[in-house]
């Protein structure tokens, strides 16, 4: 139950902008979203992660930064539990950067990973024969059968060049829907959009490549 931010560009960007607009949307989420963020900004060759504890708008955004695809996160702790920093994501799996944001109960899965947002990536990374947007279809499908109920399952995954994402959810439509607007070489992909709104389009539930 958490926000999540995507920005995919041509070149080089600020990401200042874009963290305050999170941040805006955290703040007045109808969920609680205080329970730390954090970010993923890929930036020659190489993901450079950034983790706080504190709501993202308790947080200095000024930053300097720049790079070509970035991936923010502010969470909202399921049940209120496991609130330490080293929970925030995005997380990295080698040239993979993700975000998560959903509630699965009844999973039925043995993976490793501290949370569950991890352990549901470590499963779809099991499927990844060089495509990652089948093997998010194929282990979707696989924790769709090992799962009592999905309320929501999203998930945005990075590497160099190209975004992933899967949306499915069962309940609160307008909460759990993803939104995307593309304009001027830059795809930006939002739990709510931003700015003028009339540019964004909703993201059909489904697994999609950026």
């Amino acid at each position: 139950m958490c926000r999540l931010l995507c920005v995919k560009s041509e070149t080089h960007f600020p990401i200042s902008h874009y963290l305050k607009e999170l941040a805006h949307i955290s703040k007045n989420s109808q969920e609680f979203q205080g329970h730390g963020w954090g970010y993923a900004l890929y930036n020659e060759s190489k993901w450079e992660l950034y983790h706080k504890i504190k709501p993202i708008w308790e947080d200095s955004l000024d930053v300097a930064p720049e790079g070509t695809i970035l991936l923010a996160h502010a969470r909202s702790a399921f049940e209120n539990k496991n609130i330490k920093v080293e929970n925030n994501m995005p997380f990295q799996s080698g040239n993979y950067a993700y975000i998560f944001n959903g509630e699965l109960r009844g999973v039925r899965i043995h993976e490793q990973g501290r949370i569950g947002a991890e352990k549901l990536f470590n499963f779809i990374k099991r499927f990844d024969n060089g495509s990652i947007k089948e093997a998010m279809s194929t282990g979707l499908a696989q924790i769709e059968k090992r799962t009592k109920y999905i309320k929501a399952f999203n998930m945005i995954v990075a590497n160099d060049s190209h975004v992933h994402l899967v949306s499915r959810f069962n309940e609160n439509p307008a909460y759990y829907t993803l939104h995307k607007k593309s304009e001027n070489g830059m795809t930006v992909i939002s739990s709510e959009p931003f700015g003028d709104i009339s540019n964004w389009s909703e993201i059909p539930q489904g697994v999609h490549q950026v």
